[in-house]
């Protein structure tokens, strides 16, 4: 290797016989759906096939350095791991240490986490992909005709943050769901975390949710369930807005896709490294709390998806 990159008689030698190769991702399950673009483009390399025997490669598919999941990969005996350290002398059977990067985002990341390999990052933009399942399409199906919503006919805004200064506060919610049916007659699904604020496990928004609940609005079509669910009523949205959260990748990556909403990125994650992604995803970022972000901010960065007459929804 010269310069952090393989030579020629070593490029030929790793296609000349097909890798075996593990993708260790420690994280929660937004960020899983960020390493798609990584897991495709690999893909798509033929030379790089699977063997059944044990592993040539571990990728460690952080952006940043994870300690736990570096200790995981390299206790796999593969032959080369590859993972981000600020300091490699921390594990020494790290074969293939990357220096830490800011500035970028968590895909691209991922995607040069390749180099190792031989692999030249893609010169297009790859974007995170979810094929949704039936079961969620049918489950969202018999949810919307029960509430005489039609697909393509409602937004959905959601909670999940953990944190109040990510989320929309009550008035927010309020006042964009019901501009929303005023202006463009679209109904809200209003979606939020089960579970309430102090659970030990996973902390959930139903302390949050109580007020707008409690409102009575009229336009507002409450969701309180699981993940696969939710997707279903995502993917058939006309658009969808979330704070930053797992479930505002997801909508990235859906027909109608997402507003994702930032606050306070001096501590926390910045939308550089963990914005949505994808052809319909846009973001806001407040300097404090997404309660400061104004209306006229929202439905500006909602005008594309809310122009059309309907995306192009899962059967169409």
């Amino acid at each position: 290797m010269t310069g952090g990159r393989y030579d020629a008689s070593t490029t030929s030698t790793l296609i000349a016989r097909p890798l075996k190769i593990l993708i260790v991702k420690r994280d929660k399950i937004g960020d899983l759906l960020l390493t798609t673009p990584m897991l495709s483009h690999l893909r798509a390399i033929q030379a790089l096939q699977l063997r059944a025997q044990r592993f040539d490669w571990v990728i460690v598919a952080n952006g940043s350095e994870s300690h736990r999941a570096i200790r995981r990969g390299v206790m796999t005996g593969a032959r080369r791991v590859v993972a981000y350290a600020a300091d490699p002398a921390k594990y020494p059977r790290l074969t293939d240490p990357l220096a830490a990067r800011t500035g970028r985002h968590e895909s691209d990341l991922l995607l040069d986490m390749l180099a190792p390999l031989g692999v030249i990052a893609p010169s297009t933009a790859l974007f995170p992909q979810f094929r949704l399942p039936a079961t969620a399409q049918a489950f969202a199906t018999g949810w919307l005709a029960a509430r005489s919503l039609q697909p393509g006919g409602y937004v959905v805004m959601g909670l999940g943050a953990r944190r109040a200064k990510k989320q929309p506060d009550t008035a927010q919610v309020l006042r964009w769901s019901a501009h929303l049916r005023q202006a463009f007659g679209l109904d809200t699904v209003f979606m939020w975390t089960p579970g309430r604020s102090d659970n030990p496990l996973y902390p959930g928004d139903d302390d949050v949710a109580e007020p707008v609940l409690a409102a009575g609005a009229p336009q507002l079509h409450p969701f309180r369930g699981g993940i696969e669910p939710a997707l279903g009523l995502i993917w058939n949205a006309r658009a969808s807005i979330f704070p930053d959260s797992g479930l505002m990748h997801f909508a990235a990556a859906s027909p109608g896709g997402v507003v994702g909403l930032f606050a306070d990125t001096s501590v926390s994650p910045h939308p550089d490294q963990w914005g949505p992604r994808g052809p319909r995803a846009r973001w806001l970022e407040a300097d404090i709390s997404v309660s400061e972000l104004s209306d006229a901010q929202l439905f500006d960065q909602l005008a594309p998806p809310l122009q059309q007459q309907s995306p192009e929804l899962p059967g169409d």
